[in-house]
């Protein structure tokens, strides 16, 4: 066989060509010998391995220094904000859902735009120089080619949709939702009671920044779930699925660069000196057939081609390069493709979706714990898993990496551990399937049950209505079936905020001990909090303990001064029980104790003195100290100078110190800050009761105009 027999083992139409070091092909007078020793037999061919492909360039080491470097730029990232407190937002696509959700440009949101723009003129290079997950790929790959293990692609024609799929969900459901269905749902609700009306989302007051945070690591996961995380989206997935296993079936963010990769007009190109070796295909990482592609084509257009320039650093002839022409979405074949025999049926592919979806919608958030990321590379690893296993138990031969696992329809002993590993993954999906069931309904029933909080957390509650009760009870069951087998459910753990939720529910119920004791054990699992320190001394207070709530307030507050909220709460209990003068003593108290740029944990950053600010005016101003009161309710409006309700009350203490003028011109401001016509209302009943009755009739009438167009 001569050296053109060589070079068509490339175009044989073989299941994984990169799986394939090029090979020459020897003549050897060695002989089949038979079973009884002689040696009798026939000539057979020998195939040696050809010498190992050797780059020509140094561009695979070139791409690793280049990905080493961002990673050392995370690292310093991380750093810069741990030593000072506050730093740039993460660098992050995913930061971006920001966007689309509230409305917040940050970091990630430049940093993703630049990338899909950069994706129309460059192709899809970010994915290949600039993302840490494709170097903990590459790096996992490496590694198990260090001992022996060459993972072969798992090449499905259905699930390579779904990183495009779970972009949409990211990026452009957010938007549907609030722009589509919640008013059209509204809209038949108004007209047609018996449909639900979808529940708003909170309101997006315009375009904003936040490139500086202190909280960088609020969108991460944790240590106990990052390093499986690192475990499962890098070596399961490649170890599973191939290389780059989590970009070709779970990256959203190459479900935008891949179809805009198809309008580049930067490509891999070929010149007429390639001979079709092979060389390209074999080390492309990228699981792309390139040698066939650049022969139909005279370009790679397969929109997984990450342009890591693999291929052409080992093109024995440079025959390959980088370089601009027409796109691949206008290019047409100047010859025909091989033949490609699907890796599975179509029946095959409708199970592994199902195989797929199941298994992500299992674990997507199990015990509120596994990102989306994650889940679709767990989900894509299961799905080769179970497929895998199956047909371990009911086909006559099969194979994983080096090991057999059945041959001639006998079970081997790697098949009986690869099956019993299958079950194992089986059951355990099938366990968090049912999990997530039934915390789903728990949170609907628990949905159900809307009753104000100030109704609940009173002095004087009100009972609810009977099918209230019943879906608070019922959810109540629910959130107990899932907790941890020893807190009484089948559950492996329990979930701190159903602590919260189940809490809630026995407050409603009026079971106010369950309820604090339900508190309190969500402050042992999760540490101590501001909101639950409010809630715990409200239920305390509400079981007429009025000391030990407001001494459990007290120690809480002088250990940690940011529990603004509790603080506010002993404020306003202090005030209506007449002692004001202590109330704001404990409030100037405080507010010498919080840092200037202390910021809240759980309410968007908000600048907690803020708080205590506008409540040690309000103080003020019943106390009749109207001109500290002043004082005080500028330097809140000096920090956030758009919020109406500060200027209202701001307008209404002027009002007290006979500031007309001022009064009216910080009213009017606060109507026009809010479309919520109370605003306009107040400035009304202002101008009347200065006398201002046909001022007041104009400010109505505009009032009314508006809405009349708005409905």
């Amino acid at each position: 066989m001569g050296s053109n027999a060589v070079r068509h083992w490339s175009t044989l139409g073989l299941r994984d060509v990169g799986q394939l070091w090029t090979m020459r092909v020897f003549m050897s007078d060695s002989r089949c010998r038979g079973h009884d020793g002689t040696g009798a037999g026939f000539a057979l061919p020998v195939l040696t391995p050809a010498p190992p492909i050797r780059a020509r360039r140094n561009l695979s080491r070139l791409r690793a220094i280049v990905l080493g470097a961002v990673q050392v730029l995370m690292i310093l990232h991380i750093i810069q904000w741990l030593v000072t407190g506050s730093t740039l937002s993460p660098v992050e696509p995913s930061e971006s859902m920001e966007f689309v959700t509230r409305g917040v440009v940050n970091a990630g949101t430049v940093f993703f735009a630049l990338a899909l723009l950069s994706t129309l003129i460059f192709g899809r290079w970010f994915c290949g120089w600039g993302c840490h997950m494709v170097m903990l790929q590459d790096l996992c790959l490496w590694l198990l080619r260090r001992v022996g293990i060459r993972p072969r692609p798992f090449r499905s024609r259905v699930l390579v949709y779904v990183p495009f799929l779970l972009a949409l969900y990211m990026f452009v459901w957010p938007l549907v939702y609030r722009l589509g269905l919640v008013p059209i749902s509204q809209s038949l609700n108004h007209s047609l009671s018996w449909i639900p009306a979808l529940e708003s989302p909170a309101p997006i007051a315009g375009l904003s920044t936040e490139f500086v945070t202190t909280e960088f690591w609020k969108t991460f996961p944790g240590l106990l779930i990052a390093v499986p995380f690192l475990l499962i989206c890098g070596f399961a997935t490649v170890y599973f699925l191939g290389a780059k296993g989590l970009c070709t079936y779970g990256c959203p963010y190459g479900g935008f660069f891949a179809p805009l990769d198809q309008f580049s007009p930067a490509r891999i190109r070929v010149t007429d000196a390639c001979e079709q070796c092979g060389h390209c295909t074999a080390v492309c990482t990228s699981n792309v057939r390139v040698h066939e592609e650049v022969a139909a084509y005279g370009m790679v257009v397969d929109t997984g081609c990450m342009k890591c320039l693999d291929c052409v650093s080992v093109c024995p002839n440079d025959a390959l390069y980088f370089g601009f022409g027409k796109p691949a979405s206008t290019a047409k074949p100047r010859s025909e493709l091989p033949a490609r025999r699907a890796d599975y049926a179509w029946w095959q592919e409708i199970i592994l979706a199902l195989l797929f979806v199941g298994s992500f919608l299992a674990w997507r958030g199990i015990y509120e714990a596994v990102p989306m990321l994650m889940a679709a590379g767990l989900a894509g690893c299961l799905t080769f898993i179970l497929w895998k296993s199956g047909c371990v138990a009911f086909s006559k031969n099969e194979s994983f990496h080096r090991w057999r696992l059945r041959y001639h329809g006998r079970l081997l002993p790697a098949g009986r551990w690869f099956i019993a590993v299958g079950v194992i993954a089986l059951l355990a999906t099938l366990h968090c399937g049912a999990v997530t069931m039934i915390t789903a309904h728990a949170s609907a029933l628990d949905g159900r049950v809307r009753v104000p909080k100030s109704a609940v957390f009173s002095t004087n509650p009100v009972a609810l209505p009977e099918e209230m009760e019943d879906d608070a009870r019922a959810a109540l069951a629910a959130y107990q079936g899932v907790a941890a087998y020893s807190d009484g459910g089948f559950g492996l753990r329990t979930v701190p905020s159903h602590f919260i939720r189940r809490a809630w529910l026995h407050a409603a119920l009026q079971e106010l001990p369950q309820a604090e004791a339900l508190l309190r054990a969500y402050e042992s699992a999760e540490g101590e909090h501001d909101e639950t320190t409010r809630d715990i001394a409200m239920l305390l207070r509400m079981q007429l303990r009025e000391e030990d709530a407001e001494r459990f307030v007290r120690e809480r507050i002088a250990a940690e001064p940011r529990f603004v909220q509790a603080t506010d709460a002993l404020l306003v209990w202090l005030q209506d029980s007449g002692r004001a003068a202590e109330a704001i003593s404990l409030c100037r108290t405080q507010l010498e104790r919080l840092p200037e740029n202390a910021e809240s944990a759980s309410h968007g950053g908000g600048n907690l003195r803020l708080h205590l600010m506008r409540r040690l005016s309000l103080l003020l101003l019943a106390s009749g100290e109207i001109d500290e009161s002043i004082r005080w309710f500028e330097e809140t409006l000096r920090i956030e100078p758009d919020n109406p309700a500060a200027r209202a009350i701001y307008a209404k203490a002027l009002l007290e110190r006979g500031d007309d003028a001022r009064a009216i011109e910080e009213m009017t401001r606060a109507a026009e800050l809010s479309d919520d016509p109370k605003y306009q209302e107040e400035l009304a009943r202002l101008l009347e009761s200065l006398g201002r009755r046909d001022d007041a009739d104009r400010v109505r009438e505009s009032g009314a105009g508006s809405n009349s167009q708005d409905d």
